[in-house]
């Protein structure tokens, strides 16, 4: 009778469709944990939940095992025929990750922070393409597009950071072929979190944090999650700051056992918004003839003329309703805006070794996004085949105003051996070299199908966009429009063994309207398109907190753009074709112990250019090898109970400096800290606070990050130092 009874409640679990789904989205917003069921005598079955992990709660350690950025269903990474990298909570507190790119540093296939302290809108490198886009809850976010990639989000805000490495158009439309960025918002929670954070480190790090969340009511219909952070540093090129302000409440509202809707809203202010310059090569890769080296904290441009703001807005919601056991409907839509306005001196050219160029520049865009993605899921079998199907139908419409006045001249020069500030701008001596309004209109039709049959997961996917692109050139009073209609697919074919083991092969295509511009009076841009490849090899040992990855590729890109930093404008170059390999492990190899180690080789050569002489070679800035290694021990019991240590290295291999390999840029390997103890194993009234200490850059290496060209290279960031202490009630 007991064994019929405990049968009876699994049955109801699955059967009854309400009990079921109000499960289920309780479950969303909690860590699930063993059911108890009691009978008519003193018996207590425990029924262990088994649930799928959730992909867009808290989870606890470094190791992800599921993902919706590959296919928008949750699905085991280890039955997905795509490389998908997933950077946990865990892991960007463990690593005290201070952007969304940095939180990628210990991933394959991603070249970050290749500007180095030159970065302020976390532009990554992915299988040899820049940049990739970034999505924020599974909708683009800030102006995306070959050589735009607008914004920050910062990572306190963010549960997650995936990385979609290849094509993905045929679920998101416009990204390119390198990959694809997915960052999940902090959610509201069933479970209460009460958490504040104090930081503080070298180069004036000052840094206040907060995370609030649970039930507003007794009826668990509603709950919420607030968190914002507030900071200010110094960075590491002189008198340049980086201050912020951001904070994102969100409400969960289950008005019935078959609804959801989450309110997801964020404001992020930077006042001080960072650096962002260029220089030389002469004096950073190789020395002048006086055998000198420009310093490393060396402000090219002028304190006197120095502006550097940003202020992001966002508001949406994502709705969630089952109609029975296999209709569902999801509706996720939002707005955003993004300001920013920035005046400095910019390096242009060498006048000598030690002399450089500079003209004065003033650059403002106002860029508005609305997008929304409506998708109907059904989950079915036909015979012993199961089915999980979404049709989705989504919307993105952009608008970017773009201005850039700039003035050059003798008097701007600067001899960075005898550096002289304080040199007067007169902006009613520029001139208005770029004024620009671009339109996009893109709407994407899309259908996906993931059929599972014994061990056999084959995922099928089409989509057709239908975009528009108007350009309102205001300095050559033209206007252009540019209609462009696709369709891209993905086919995947994987093979599951019951011990753990996943061999798959895939082919993507992608299609991107490009919303960059070229010259004044240019023609609008082509839209890039490209398809890739890949094959490759997953392990998730049975029973184990691991997950391994290998994953070889082949994408073809055309039409691709490239900036000219001799003119100052984009320019399309023609075909570029990357192919190389990625390995990736995760594994909470036991309590104690954690590790994370990749190694990527990316093979990058351009095939057509309206350069001759940078055809067969590589692209400039793309290393050809990639690794790294973190570990990080805890001590599970005895006097030294809680006290973690960790450490990681990083290294970057050469790479070319411009596109016709007339120079490299070294090598470099950067080693990581880190080091925490919880209070509460020394006293009970410490209980919930905790001490933490990261050090990145542990040497204070001196390098160059990258070259994109002889008059565009960049020095990497030095030593951070960062202490902090938290609380949690």
């Amino acid at each position: 009778m007991l064994k019929n009874r405990k049968s009876a409640l699994a049955k109801n679990s699955v059967k009854n469709k309400g009990i079921g789904f109000h499960t289920m989205l309780i479950s969303t917003l909690s860590i699930a944990g063993p059911v108890y069921a009691a009978d008519d005598t003193d018996s207590t079955i425990v029924v262990t939940a088994t649930m799928q992990e959730n992909v867009t709660s808290p989870m606890k350690g470094i190791v992800a095992k599921s993902s919706d950025a590959g296919t928008k269903t949750a699905t085991p990474l280890i039955k997905t025929p795509q490389a998908i990298s997933v950077v946990t909570r865990d892991q960007m507190d463990l690593q005290g990750a201070p952007s969304v790119s940095d939180a990628l540093n210990y991933t394959g296939g991603a070249f970050t922070n290749y500007r180095g302290s030159s970065n302020r809108n976390d532009e990554v490198v992915v299988r040899g393409f820049r940049y990739a886009p970034k999505f924020l809850d599974g909708l683009s976010y800030g102006l995306s597009g070959q050589g735009s990639a607008t914004g920050q989000v910062d990572p306190w805000l963010l549960e997650r950071v995936e990385l979609v490495h290849g094509p993905a158009s045929v679920l998101y439309g416009q990204v390119n072929p390198g990959g694809v960025i997915n960052m999940t918002s902090k959610r509201p929670t069933a479970e209460s979190i009460h958490k504040i954070q104090l930081s503080a480190g070298n180069n004036h790090l000052g840094e206040m944090a907060f995370d609030f969340g649970g039930k507003l009511n007794d009826d668990q219909t509603l709950f919420y999650r607030l968190n914002g952070i507030a900071s200010t540093q110094h960075q590491f090129v002189k008198d340049y700051k980086q201050q912020r302000i951001a904070i994102a409440p969100a409400l969960t509202w289950l008005p019935n056992i078959d609804t959801s809707f989450t309110l997801l809203t964020s404001y992020q202010n930077d006042p001080k918004a960072g650096y962002r310059n260029f220089l030389p090569y002469i004096g950073t890769v190789i020395p002048s003839q006086g055998g000198q080296y420009i310093p490393y904290d060396m402000n090219v441009s002028d304190p006197g003329y120095n502006q550097s703001k940003r202020e992001q807005t966002s508001i949406g919601y994502q709705l969630d309703h089952s109609f029975n056991d296999i209709f569902s409907f999801t509706q996720n839509l939002r707005y955003s805006k993004l300001n920013s306005d920035y005046k400095y001196l910019v390096y242009t050219s060498n006048v000598s070794d030690t002399v450089l160029g500079r003209r004065a520049q003033h650059e403002t865009e106002k860029s508005d996004e609305l997008g929304v993605d409506n998708r109907l899921s059904a989950k079915f079998q036909t015979g012993d085949i199961a089915h999980t199907v979404i049709a989705g139908l989504d919307y993105k419409w952009n608008q970017s105003d773009s201005s850039l006045m700039r003035v050059g001249g003798d008097q701007y020069n600067f001899d960075w051996t005898r550096p002289v500030y304080g040199v007067p701008v007169d902006e009613n001596e520029m001139s208005l070299t770029i004024d620009t309004r671009k339109k996009l209109n893109q709407t994407g039709l899309y259908l996906q199908d993931q059929l599972e049959w014994n061990n056999w997961n084959l995922l099928l996917s089409g989509r057709h966009d239908w975009s528009k692109v108007r350009t309102l050139d205001r300095t050559a009073s033209s206007e252009t429009k540019e209609s462009d209609r696709k369709f891209t697919g993905r086919a995947g074919l994987l093979y599951a063994f019951d011990f753990g083991l996943s061999p798959y092969i895939s082919y993507s295509t992608s299609f991107e309207p490009n919303l960059d511009y070229g010259a004044p009076g240019s023609a609008a841009f082509k839209p890039t398109t490209g398809e890739q490849y890949e094959a490759g090899i997953k392990y998730q040992p049975t029973g184990s907190n691991t997950v391994m990855s290998l994953a070889l590729f082949d994408i073809t890109q055309k039409n691709i753009t490239s900036y000219n930093s001799v003119t100052g404008y984009n320019e399309q170059i023609g075909k570029v074709k990357s192919k190389g390999l990625e390995t990736e492990i995760r594994s909470q190899i036991t309590p104690e112990i954690n590790v994370i180690a990749n190694y990527t080789l990316t093979d990058a050569e351009t095939k057509q250019s309206n350069t001759a002489n940078q055809v067969g070679k590589a692209p400039a800035a793309l290393p050809r090898h990639m690794a790294s290694l973190w570990s990080s021990y805890t001590v599970q019991q005895g006097p030294l109970k809680s006290l973690m240590v960790g450490a990681g290295a990083r290294y970057v291999g050469t790479s070319y400096g411009d596109n016709s390999e007339s120079f490299k840029v070294p090598a470099r390997t950067l080693y990581d800290v880190v080091t925490r103890y919880d209070l509460g194993e020394v006293s009970p009234n410490l209980k919930g606070a905790s001490v933490q200490l990261n050090v990145n850059n542990l040497t204070d290496k001196h390098y160059v990050a990258s070259c994109s060209g002889k008059e565009a290279c960049f020095y990497g960031s030095g030593r951070s130092v960062i202490a902090t202490v938290s609380y949690s009630w």
